[in-house]
């Protein structure tokens, strides 16, 4: 198939090479189960296993028995929240979160707040950013959670992660935040945090894992599980192991580590050659501050069709105009509307987002193209 550039990283990465090369063994020659504790094909793969959580551990500064592996992002989300919320069952329970956070997150929220939970939804200022004063003035005396994203999916605006967690700290709350994507991507340290979801397939690994860092040895409690069965994953996660999978995911978070500095780097300049050019069209708008990842750029195209634009634009160049979780609904996305932007801007914003496949020729062919088609649609 003649496939477009593809500018959405954001929404998948393809597997590296060296990843899909590390797994291709798992899936005959070494085939066992790792809760076969009587035999060597156990033995082996369980051997696997720990080596991929120490290198998953070691892309986000922790210790590898506080990794717990997921199918993905979604679920390790879900076992944070829900699991945190069933632990306190019976009290009165208060959390905080953001207007701009994933539907995981946010459809999580309103699962609990349906269940009694009282929610607290921060709102964002123009360029994405939450307010410090905002999220320490809406602790209560029974707030269980602060659940915030290392870095938002659509627009790459990163929260300042160290003051949350210093003040979630101060106040013994429960941190948790979304790292799907800043792992692999940024430096990301859990430093200060209780809880983090991490996905495979957002760092050059399989789709179908992630995990879920819980902190070891602290005094605040842990999650709930919610899929129960043979006690796999320290009783957190029930459910035979994704070998080769994990294993991917192992590989990936390792050479994302080595790689990961000089990479966004390239990117950065990338990213910055396509924004400086798309932006000398007329009508166009950065959606965002400069305080994001190296590799995304969220644009709106004022005086077009959103529909029109996207169906155009991904003729030759593949985006998207915000989560792939919702890239199916005409509505313009909430993020985009959180941060102030009217229906038609924010129907007719796209997000480019760049990565380890990406050349400077793609660059240059993307900014030709999606130049024409603006300049078309606006006739």
């Amino acid at each position: 198939m003649n496939y477009p550039i593809y500018l959405d990283y954001n929404a998948t990465t393809p597997c590296a090479p060296e990843v899909v090369k590390a797994m291709i063994p798992w899936f005959g020659e070494h085939f066992g189960n790792a809760a076969s504790k009587s035999h060597a094909f156990g033995w082996v793969a369980e051997n696997a296993l720990d080596e991929a959580r120490e290198q998953v551990a070691n892309l986000i500064g922790a210790q590898a028995k506080e990794i717990i592996f997921t199918s993905g992002a979604t679920e390790a989300i879900n076992l944070a929240i829900k699991g945190t919320f069933d632990l306190y069952k019976g009290e009165k329970q208060h959390y905080i979160t953001c207007e701009t956070e994933h539907k995981a997150v946010l459809d999580c929220m309103k699962s609990i707040e349906e269940a009694g939970a009282e929610v607290t939804y921060l709102p964002v200022d123009k360029n994405g950013n939450i307010s410090l004063a905002d999220l320490n003035s809406s602790i209560l005396p029974h707030t269980k959670m602060i659940c915030l994203m290392w870095a938002n999916n659509e627009t790459g605006i990163i929260h300042p992660i160290a003051e949350i967690a210093g003040l979630a700290e101060e106040r013994g709350i429960v941190f948790f935040t979304d790292g799907v994507q800043a792992a692999g991507k940024t430096q990301v340290s859990v430093k200060g945090i209780h809880l983090m979801a991490i996905s495979a397939h957002k760092l050059y690994g399989p789709k179908g894992v992630g995990a879920l860092y819980i902190r070891h040895n602290h005094s605040l409690p842990k999650p709930l599980a919610q899929i129960h069965g043979g006690g796999h994953e320290k009783g957190f996660r029930s459910g035979t192991l994704n070998v080769p999978a994990i294993v991917g995911f192992g590989k990936a978070a390792e050479f994302r580590l080595d790689e990961m500095n000089v990479e966004s780097e390239r990117l950065k300049n990338l990213r910055e050659f396509l924004e400086n050019k798309l932006l000398t069209i007329p009508d166009t708008f950065l959606n965002g501050s400069q305080n994001r990842l190296s590799h995304v750029t969220n644009i709106a195209f004022g005086g077009v069709d959103g529909e029109d634009l996207l169906r155009k634009v991904c003729q030759k160049v593949a985006v998207s105009s915000g989560s792939a979780c919702t890239s199916i609904s005409p509505k313009p996305s909430h993020v985009l509307q959180a941060m102030g932007l009217d229906h038609d801007l924010g129907r007719a914003s796209i997000r480019f987002s760049l990565g380890r496949n990406t050349s400077e020729q793609d660059v240059v062919d993307t900014v030709v193209w999606v130049e024409k088609v603006v300049l078309g649609l606006r006739g």
